[in-house]
């Protein structure tokens, strides 16, 4: 009784029952006009039909539209107007305008070095070409003195996590998506707390969707009390808006400016083995120390300052001692995707990596949702001799989101695409990695909720030794992973088939 108590009190059944009242209240403002029916059903088709040109017209994929047009044209009456509700990607002008406002506030404070750039366009005009177009759209510089690691387990990088924790000296800034109470969190969070004590200042940004179910109501109050500074993101509130979709998925850990880690781990006890939820979670992580990590703090400062409307001079953050660099080792540029800036920051850079693939391009993914473009590249690459390689889960965390995955998998495969699946439990990795040369590593899935419409990050790598241990964990992962067999899938009945089909038209929207 006292769980189900809880379940009717839980703030997402109170969410949902006030979104149904608002549905509801429509669908009775229509029925209370019943004797004006036809000058409505006249009124709201036509507004269906303006909706429809406008998502024809617009700067949307094609997947997107296309996933809003059919239904709309199956339910004229409401379809446009569900549509401007909850549909309608296009922030306001006020939010456009303030995040526009903060990348500029971050550009003038990252060093964009020309000698650096021209040196990577030296090397490879391919590798420059693409370094240029993150420093351009993405607003974030290239790197040379730098040192990384690639961390093929979550609980590997949770164990380095905790020793530069414990070095901090002037502040932590963490950034994720999920947090959940248990080992993993706790343990993390019994050093922030100690750090606050030690005058170090500690600020956290968590995704409230992302934690609806993790953590209790209100514990960024908690976290308050205890000195930990703390934002969620975008708090899910008893209203429609489109502004739900938009979601920040990143994950970032940021020591004193100078040591940061990124990649798909979350703070909770799956994403480092500490219990069994979906067998074993194969995740993993990235280090980063040195010139780069300022460019991952300008990140995270800028959310801050979007969400909290606080403002301070970004100088006081910048490490006043910088680790010793290493004899340069490749080139590194960490990367941050707005979905509020109209440039798909994320897809281009797979797109390139995976259209200048000479030898082989290897990609794990949790989901494999893909539009029209990512789906030719893939195809092109390997018809055009391309060792095209993907590992995605066995055991799904999302049943519908897994079916489209698998959907993908025969149209792939007939191109000369590989695909396996990790048997062991659940692919959560997020790697891209080609020709021994380059590769992105990040919070970044193979999907469209990632690559349009969450906030996210991603660290471009080229001739790093990071690159051939991404490689290199690949190669190891595909000895515990079972090829999906071509025949197999191209055996697949007529409904299975038609219900893909239809998941996969509707993708766009899950």
């Amino acid at each position: 009784m006292k769980r189900i108590l809880s379940l009717l009190l839980h703030r997402v059944t109170v969410i949902s029952l006030a979104i149904l009242a608002q549905l509801l209240a429509i669908v009775l403002m229509v029925g209370r006009f019943s004797d004006y029916f036809q000058l409505f059903y006249v009124l709201l088709t036509l507004l269906s039909a303006v909706v429809l040109i406008f998502i024809a017209t617009g700067h949307q994929k094609s997947a997107y539209k296309i996933a809003w047009i059919i239904p709309i044209i199956l339910f004229p009456i409401f379809g446009g107007l569900f549509y401007l509700v909850l549909g309608n990607p296009r922030p306001s002008r006020r939010m456009r305008r303030k995040m526009l406002q903060l990348k500029i506030h971050g550009e003038r404070s990252l060093v964009f070095s020309k000698p650096v750039l021209d040196k990577l366009v030296q090397l490879s005009e391919h590798a420059g070409n693409q370094a240029r177009y993150i420093q351009n759209h993405a607003l974030y510089p290239v790197y040379e003195n730098t040192s990384s690691h690639f961390f093929p387990l979550g609980e590997l990088a949770y164990e380095s996590m905790l020793e530069e924790l414990a070095k901090a000296e002037r502040y932590i800034f963490l950034e994720y998506f999920i947090i959940e109470e248990g080992v993993m969190w706790n343990t993390i969070l019994d050093i922030l707390v100690e750090k606050v004590r030690q005058g170090v200042d500690v600020r956290l940004i968590y995704d409230d969707v992302g934690c609806l179910f993790k953590l209790p109501y209100r514990y960024h109050k908690k976290l308050e009390a205890l000195g930990i500074k703390t934002e969620r993101f975008h708090p899910l509130t008893p209203r429609l808006s489109a502004m739900l979709n938009y979601r920040d998925h990143r994950k970032l850990m940021i020591i004193d400016g100078h040591t940061g880690f990124t990649g798909g781990i979350n703070l909770a006890d799956e994403y480092i083995n500490a219990y069994e939820k979906l067998g074993h979670w194969k995740d993993s992580a990235f280090l980063v120390r040195g010139e780069p990590v300022w460019s991952l703090t300008m990140m995270f400062l800028a959310m801050w300052e979007y969400l909290r409307g606080e403002t301070s001079s970004v100088d006081e953050f910048r490490p006043a001692k910088l680790p010793e660099a290493p004899e340069p080792q490749g080139f590194i540029q960490p990367f941050g995707d707005n979905p509020l800036d109209g440039e798909t920051v994320s897809e281009t850079v797979y797109l390139n990596l995976i259209s200048r693939a000479v030898d082989y391009v290897y990609i794990t993914t949790p989901y494999l949702i893909l539009d029209n473009e990512v789906l030719t590249a893939l195809s092109t690459a390997a018809k055009s001799g391309v060792d095209v390689r993907i590992i995605t889960p066995h055991i799904p965390d999302k049943p519908i989101v897994h079916a489209v995955t698998r959907s993908y998998y025969h149209i792939l495969m007939q191109s000369g695409v590989r695909i396996y699946e990790y048997t062991p439990g659940f692919m959560h990795s997020k790697t891209i990695v080609a020709d021994d040369e380059v590769a992105v590593v990040g919070s970044i899935n193979l999907d469209y909720r990632s690559l349009y419409l969450a906030f996210e990050n991603g660290v471009w790598l080229y001739q790093t030794p990071s690159v051939m241990e991404i490689k290199e964990d690949f190669l190891d992962t595909l000895a515990v992973c079972e090829e999906v067999n071509l025949r197999k899938y191209g055996e697949v009945g007529t409904v299975r088939r038609f219900t893909w089909s239809l998941l996969r038209l509707l993708a766009p929207l899950l």
